[in-house]
C-alpha cells in the first residue's frame, strides 16, 4: 500500500527532490490508462525513464520509504510503449493486486483533475500547481483550488417479505443481460440517505425503508465517491423502470445471483472491482 504522506505535500521542492532520487517510482497516466508490465501488474518506472510529462504529482510513499509520483500526460495517446501495453482502470482494475488498484485510483483521480482544471474557474487565469500537485493557486485572484469529489449513492434493494430476492436494474447504455445496483449523484442540500430514497423512486418507482450504510469506494469517473447502502423495498410490486435511464428492473432470486457471481447463467453482474459487486456479494453472503 502507498501512504499518501499528506504532511509532506507542503515541503519545498518535494517533486524535484523525488525526481532526483533513483529509488522513486513513477506511474505514468495518459487519459485513463497506465502502462502495464503484465496483464495484472502496473509498469513502474524511475523518474529518468519517464518522458517529461505535462504535470507531476506526489502520490505518497511505499512502506520502504520510496516516493511515488504520477506523471500526467495531456495527450490521449500513450507517450511510450509498455511491455504489456496500456490499460484503463475499468479494464484492468479487477485483475490488479488491490494495492495497485488503490494507487491507480488515487493517481487517476488526481491526474484527471490536473489535466482538466489548469485554469481558475473564477477569473480564467492559468493557475500555479502547489502542494505536490494537490492544489492550485490563482496568481490573479489568489483563490486556492483543490481536487473535486462528487458524492454518489449506490444501493442494493431487498424484498420486504422474501430475503432471497434482490432488485437490480439495467441501464439504457448496457447490454440486455447486464444488471446492477441503482446509483445516482447526491443533489445540493441533500443527505446521502435522502439521495438513496429519491434515486430509487425516480429510477424504479420503489419507496424504501431501513436504509443503512454499507461502505464506500473512490471512483474517478468522473470524480466520484461512491457511497454504498442496503435498503428494503416498501412495496415490491411497484417496481418499474423509468424508461429513460433504467430500461428494465427485476427481482432476482438468490440462486440466479449465485450463478451470475460464478459466471454462469444468462445474467451479467458488475465486475469484481466495483462497489456494486461488493453490495451484491454482501447480500448474497447473508450480511444484508
Amino acid at each position: 500500500m502507498v501512504d499518501r504522506s499528506a504532511d509532506e505535500r507542503t515541503t519545498e521542492g518535494l517533486i524535484e527532490t523525488a525526481r532526483a532520487d533513483d529509488r522513486t517510482v513513477v506511474l505514468a497516466l495518459a487519459r485513463d490508462a497506465a502502462p502495464l508490465a503484465e496483464r495484472n501488474a502496473l509498469a513502474w518506472m524511475s523518474p529518468r525513464e519517464v518522458p517529461v510529462p505535462d504535470e507531476w504529482a506526489f502520490l505518497g510513499r511505499r512502506p520502504d520509504g520510496r516516493a511515488v509520483l504520477a506523471a500526467v500526460y495531456i495527450d490521449d495517446e500513450p507517450p511510450f510503449p509498455a511491455p504489456a501495453g496500456w490499460g484503463g482502470l475499468r479494464t484492468v482494475g479487477p485483475d490488479l493486486d488491490p494495492a495497485e488498484t488503490s494507487v491507480f485510483v488515487e493517481a487517476l483521480s488526481l491526474g484527471r483533475w490536473l489535466r482538466d482544471s489548469a485554469f481558475c474557474p473564477a477569473c480564467g487565469v492559468r493557475t500555479d500547481l502547489r502542494t505536490g500537485g494537490w492544489s492550485r493557486h490563482c496568481p490573479s485572484c489568489a483563490r486556492e483550488h483543490f481536487p473535486r469529489t462528487d458524492p454518489a449513492v449506490i444501493v442494493a434493494v431487498t424484498h420486504p417479505e422474501d430475503r432471497d430476492l434482490l432488485l437490480l436494474g439495467s441501464n439504457v447504455l448496457w447490454e440486455d443481460d447486464r444488471f446492477s445496483c441503482f446509483a445516482g449523484f447526491a443533489e445540493a442540500g441533500e443527505s446521502l440517505e435522502e439521495a438513496v430514497v429519491r434515486e430509487l423512486f425516480e429510477e424504479a418507482g420503489v419507496a424504501l425503508s431501513d436504509v443503512r450504510y454499507h461502505g464506500s469506494q473512490a471512483w474517478p469517473y468522473p470524480r466520484s465517491l461512491m457511497v454504498g447502502f442496503l435498503a428494503t423495498a416498501v412495496d415490491p410490486v411497484a417496481a418499474r423502470p423509468d424508461g429513460e435511464e433504467i430500461v428494465e428492473v427485476r427481482w432476482f432470486h438468490r440462486d440466479e445471483i449465485g450463478a451470475a457471481l460464478e459466471g454462469r447463467g444468462p445474467v451479467r453482474l458488475p465486475g469484481p472491482a466495483s462497489i456494486s459487486r461488493h453490495l451484491i456479494e454482501s447480500w448474497y453472503g447473508g450480511a444484508a
